[in-house]
């Protein structure tokens, strides 16, 4: 799961904003105008723009080099000091412009309520002089991320000659490029891997309708033609919908979640894609497990963060229910949709006729390898073969009911061949477990395992523990009224 993921280092260049929050009660209204009067009760301070897009990286345990422009003003000191929580943000690329104020936005707030909200900003270009450190510290930032976020809301920083300059810079070291955009057209972004927009921002871009999943498919692929590269599109309750520049889409659902504030969730989501593409993983798996952050995102009141353990939880509450018997088919489907949710998958495979401590052994030990466990089990037709006539002494339901509701299994299948291999081509999984009974190269399907990146594992196993030898204490016949040992 994320939790093992090692994410590396993502450079942040954008509009660093500082989200203030004045929070109150009101209970009346004033005598002077027709509005309600607040009765000022506290004041929170937080990240907000590319800003917050580092503090949510940073939160999944990322390193972030951050480039922007800020003032020399009271509210540049209080957003460097927000940022210093945070270990993992290396603010050095901050310039400071005392030629324009910091970007601040104030909300003011009762309750959940948001009542009126106060920008102070300055949308501007820098003065080249700016402009030109601004370019010299992205440079330094790119050179040693493993990733670049363009944070782009339309305050000054992100203009033709910035974006050309960066993106130039990452594509020479040849790392992946996420936007978030603000432009009217997507073609200042051109060369970008992802862009991102929501709904609002591709219509606005494309000038198409954007309503049903197959208008959402139409307008990104428009909007992908005008950057050449991928489109992400964030669609509130609806999910996300992912356009390639091959022409693979996927519609993400979002799970159920209740609302209270959407500030800063697409944020989270540029954050948490960026993470988990430094870590290694595939576009599909990024865009899958950002949609789950951004549901926490949006149920937390202002601009916030979602912390590794709270997506890990959320992760886990969205996969589909464990233990239960279904068809190949169904696995392989369930397998992908967990790798996208950052999970490992294990393989392990037998008869299991009467379950005994070597079984438990095997699965116990099959389950510490990764983060989901499937078990294939002969069915009785399968075994009759393996092991002749008079076996199996359970049927084939009976067996996956009794795998099916040990703690450690996720799911369970069954197979009609004599070995596993057409399950595992079909299921895929990152591990597959046996016995140490076994050697490497014996172990059906190994090969087609490690040929997709993963490994075969051997665990030890209890010695002289199997249904055979039960089958003879019991007496030497299948099915006899005798007690037999645990």
């Amino acid at each position: 799961m994320i939790e093992n993921m090692h994410f590396g280092t993502i450079a942040i260049v954008g509009d660093v904003i500082l989200d203030r929050y004045i929070s109150g009660r009101i209970d009346r209204i004033s005598p002077e105008a027709p509005v309600p009067v607040l009765v000022h009760e506290h004041l929170d301070i937080v990240a907000g723009g590319a800003a917050n897009v580092a503090a949510n990286a940073a939160a999944l345990g990322a390193h972030v080099r951050l480039v922007g422009l800020v003032g020399v003003d009271e509210h540049a000191t209080r957003l460097s000091h927000t940022l210093a929580r945070w270990d993992q943000i290396d603010t050095r690329g901050l310039v400071r412009d005392a030629h324009r104020q910091t970007t601040t936005k104030t909300r003011v707030m009762s309750g959940r309520q948001q009542i009126v909200r106060i920008d102070n900003e300055d949308t501007h270009p820098p003065e080249p002089a700016i402009q030109a450190e601004l370019v010299k510290q992205a440079y330094l930032a790119i050179d040693g991320a493993d990733i670049l976020i363009c944070s782009d809301y339309g305050k000054g920083v992100l203009d033709d000659s910035v974006l050309e300059h960066i993106i130039a810079r990452a594509r020479t070291r040849n790392i992946p490029i996420i936007v978030d955009p603000k432009r009217t057209s997507f073609a200042a972004y051109r060369g970008a891997t992802l862009v991102t927009p929501n709904r609002q921002e591709l219509a606005r871009a494309t000038g198409l309708p954007v309503s049903t999943d197959d208008q959402i498919t139409a307008a990104a692929s428009a909007a992908g033609a005008q950057s050449c590269g991928s489109i992400l599109v964030t669609r509130s309750e609806e999910g996300m919908t992912l356009w390639q520049d091959d022409g693979t889409v996927s519609h993400v659902r979002s799970r159920a979640a209740e609302v209270f504030d959407v500030s800063g969730a697409g944020d989270c989501v540029v954050a948490t894609v960026a993470a988990i593409l430094s870590a290694g993983q595939s576009m599909e798996t990024a865009v899958t497990i950002a949609n789950t952050a951004a549901a926490v995102a949006v149920g937390k009141l202002g601009t916030t963060t979602v912390s590794r353990s709270e997506l890990s939880h959320a992760l886990m509450r969205d996969m589909p229910d464990s233990g239960k018997l279904v068809s190949l088919e169904q696995a392989a489907a369930m397998a992908r949709d967990w790798r996208h949710h950052g999970a490992r998958v294990v393989f392990t495979n037998g008869c299991f006729d009467l379950l005994h401590p070597g079984h438990i052994s095997l699965i116990q030990g099959a389950a510490t390898q990764g983060d989901k466990l499937i078990v294939a089990l002969n069915t009785d037709r399968s075994v009759r073969r393996l092991k002749g006539d008079s076996r199996p002494i359970q049927d084939e339901r009976a067996r996956a009911t009794v795998i099916g509701a040990l703690r450690s299994v996720d799911l369970v299948v069954l197979f009609d061949q004599d070995t596993p291999e057409e399950a595992i081509r079909m299921i895929l999984p990152d591990v597959i477990v046996k016995g140490a009974d076994y050697r490497e190269d014996e172990v059906v399907g190994g090969d087609i395992v490690k040929a997709n990146g993963g490994r075969v594992v051997l665990v030890d196993i209890m010695p002289g523990r199997s249904t055979t030898s039960l089958v003879k204490q019991a007496g030497g016949q299948p099915g006899a009224e005798t007690d037999i040992p645990a």
